[in-house]
């Protein structure tokens, strides 16, 4: 089969397509047959070798952390899913989506939104799982709350927005200029210019900040959150004694692939109370410029490899 693997760490020049035996299933596992993989930022980080989980003992490796795709191999031990079966996956790092046939645990696996084709579905897993464990696991989000996402045009953003107002939470964002109304048409009931607007000037108090930012917009995010609240982020751990001083919790977390969770956005896409938007797609062997072009373009929502016919 063909992969995109990585030899060294480096730059997208890194990246090669190679022929690599098919995998076969251990008990618990499946092969999926991917018909199309995401791209995220935690791509690179491997690539680059700033991903903890991903050494140089791991190297040749295939990057890639979710796909969609076709059951084409079981493990003995599987039972909740059949061959040919359409699923989607957030995978675990030591298997890698940008290649044609990738092993999956089967708890890392959940079947595609009837709603979605492959593209668009394959756009879902990672961002969808971080910004489930984000809201609900980290910030415990509740229906009737007020929440505030630092940079709602992106993957995970995009995503955050509706899963929080699906649940019935009141929702602010900070985007640029040009996504405002994108950024209304997922349902934000409050959306700031980051460019040209200080979101602390002009947002009453939150429960939860959910930052994909990082740096002075993170420091900043503590004059919102009200006592008892939550500031949550994908990028730093926010100061843990200031937040003592202001009574809220603070964390930093890495999400974790989890099949259930996967289903139930799943069914909030069938159910059309969740929407995936892809920016751009790119073919396997255009990897490297996929990359390339998630770092240097201002990219809407997901870049989606187009792997299988």
């Amino acid at each position: 089969m063909q992969a995109v693997r990585i030899h060294r760490f480096g730059g997208p020049e890194v990246l090669k397509v190679e022929t690599i035996e098919e995998p076969i299933p251990a008990g618990n596992e499946v092969v999926i047959r991917v018909l199309a993989a995401s791209v995220n930022p935690v791509d690179a980080k491997m690539r680059d070798g700033n991903y903890p989980a991903v050494t140089e003992s791991e190297l040749p490796y295939v990057l890639g952390r979710d796909v969609c795709g076709e059951i084409a191999d079981i493990g003995d031990e599987v039972s909740s899913f059949l061959m040919g079966d359409e699923v989607f996956a957030f995978l675990s790092p030591e298997n890698g989506g940008y290649e044609e046939f990738v092993v999956a645990k089967s708890s890392e696996i959940a079947m595609k939104p009837k709603t979605l084709d492959p593209i668009a579905a394959a756009a879902v897993p990672l961002v969808g799982i971080t910004a489930w464990q984000g809201l609900f696991d980290h910030g415990r989000l509740r229906a009737g709350q007020r929440l505030l996402i630092h940079g709602g045009a992106g993957g995970v953003g995009h995503l955050a927005i509706q899963l929080a107002k699906a649940s019935g939470a009141w929702v602010a964002t900070t985007v640029s200029g040009a996504d405002k109304e994108f950024a209304t048409s997922l349902g934000a009931d409050q959306v700031i210019d980051y460019k040209t607007e200080r979101f602390e000037d002009i947002v009453d108090p939150v429960d939860v900040v959910y930052d994909l930012i990082g740096g002075e917009t993170q420091d900043r995010s503590f004059q919102v959150v009200k006592s008892g609240g939550a500031l949550i982020s994908t990028l730093s751990e926010p100061d843990g004694d200031r937040a003592a001083k202001q009574n809220i919790r603070v964390g930093r977390y890495t999400a974790q692939p989890n099949g259930a969770q996967l289903q139930k956005i799943a069914e909030l896409i069938d159910a059309g109370k969740v929407k995936v938007v892809v920016d751009s797609t790119f073919d396997l062997a255009q990897a490297a410029k996929a990359q390339e072009t998630l770092k240097n373009k201002h990219v809407r929502g997901k870049i989606v490899l187009k792997v299988l016919a």
